[in-house]
């Protein structure tokens, strides 16, 4: 849970930053490789965390611009969810810890704006787990985010891995 704004924007700028790290090693040619009939591809699903780094905030309040956009490159999905994340931040930074107990409308529901700002950050992560399984399935390498990818762990000399 989010307790203060600077808690906040250390969580977001680890989490965006390894989004950003995960996000350029996707190639404009496997975004739109369709590898599971019915399911989201690599494009829509990197779309949708660039979008909701800013809606879900949006939505909670926070004071950002917001419009829905579709992306088709790499380069416009890492200008687009780089733009989004920092305004997210900036708009963020004027907030007091107390504005983070405010309450806001949501789905339906009441919740705190801090409760907003931590599930915009595990939505990503979630996103973020289903985007490496796609890469891999498109013969990407994959970014190593809490811990090293298997080529980061075999460039170590480490042992493989159980």
């Amino acid at each position: 849970m989010i307790l203060t704004i600077e808690q906040f924007l250390g969580i977001w700028d680890q989490e965006t930053e390894s989004t950003l790290a995960v996000f350029k090693h996707l190639t404009d040619e496997a975004l739109s490789k369709n590898l599971l009939h019915g399911y989201r591809t690599i494009e829509r699903t990197v779309n949708h965390i660039t979008d909701c780094a800013i809606s879900i905030p949006h939505a909670a309040t926070v004071p950002v611009a917001y419009t829905k956009q579709h992306y088709t490159t790499v380069k416009q999905l890492l200008d687009a969810y780089s733009k989004n994340t920092e305004a997210v931040r900036a708009a963020v930074s004027g907030w007091t810890d107390t504005t983070l107990q405010e309450k806001t409308p949501m789905y339906g529901e009441s919740w705190t704006k801090a409760f907003a700002l931590w599930v915009t950050i595990v939505h990503q992560i979630h996103h973020r787990g289903q985007l490496t399984v796609l890469m891999r399935m498109a013969g990407l390498k994959v970014h190593g985010v809490y811990g090293p990818a298997k080529e980061e762990w075999e460039a170590m000399n480490f042992p493989q891995a159980d």
